[in-house]
């Protein structure tokens, strides 16, 4: 988050400094794609990126604090999500055959090294019902109040926390299946006491 400087890098990219925008940017889209990776899974960089044109188009319009910023960065790129998802109902897609996909890039590996405990968290995340899903990315990664996730989801704040509280608790039994037939050096390994 950025913080006490928000309202002042806001005002300045409202005025169309690209260098502020930049940093909304910058602050933002990690979270964002966190959250369409749960909510879309591949289609999740194509989906921000077309959320990150409508935001452009509204920045000017936009009034709020950081937490009404990050809210709305969410709505947006949830009904981009939804359109998408309607999009890939209507006109589905079929698989390439197997050698026609371009070859990875050079450092692949390399990024999937580095991303791979944010990737296997989101992965766990997905595997929860789709409420659940939406309502722990929203409160975990995105960070927004009960009340707001409840908002965006036309839901009750308390439902919100019972559906984090389930999901979460679903994440931990997972984990725990995981962890239990491992031998005790390689748990140590993970931060799992036998």
């Amino acid at each position: 988050m950025i913080g006490k400087d928000f309202l002042r890098v806001l005002g300045t990219a409202q005025r169309g400094d690209e260098q502020a925008f930049a940093q909304l940017w910058r602050d933002g889209n990690p979270m964002l794609l966190r959250y369409l990776r749960v909510l879309a899974g591949d289609a999740a960089e194509d989906i921000a990126a077309e959320s990150w044109v409508h935001v452009v188009r509204g920045l000017k319009d936009f009034r709020g604090d950081e937490r009404a910023w990050r809210a709305w960065l969410v709505t947006v790129a949830r009904r981009r999500a939804v359109d998408a998802g309607r999009q890939r109902q209507r006109h589905p897609t079929v698989p390439l055959e197997e050698g026609d996909e371009p070859p990875p890039g050079p450092d692949a590996a390399t990024v999937a090294l580095e991303r791979l405990d944010t990737a296997r968290a989101l992965e766990l995340v997905a595997t929860l019902p789709p409420q659940q899903a939406e309502a722990v990315v929203l409160r975990v990664v995105a960070g927004l109040e009960p009340a707001e996730v409840a908002k965006l989801v036309g839901s009750t704040p308390g439902a919100i926390r019972v559906s984090v509280h389930r999901g979460l608790k679903r994440l931990a039994a997972q984990l725990a299946e995981q962890h239990e037939g491992q031998p005790d050096e390689q748990r140590e390994e993970r931060g799992v006491t036998p």
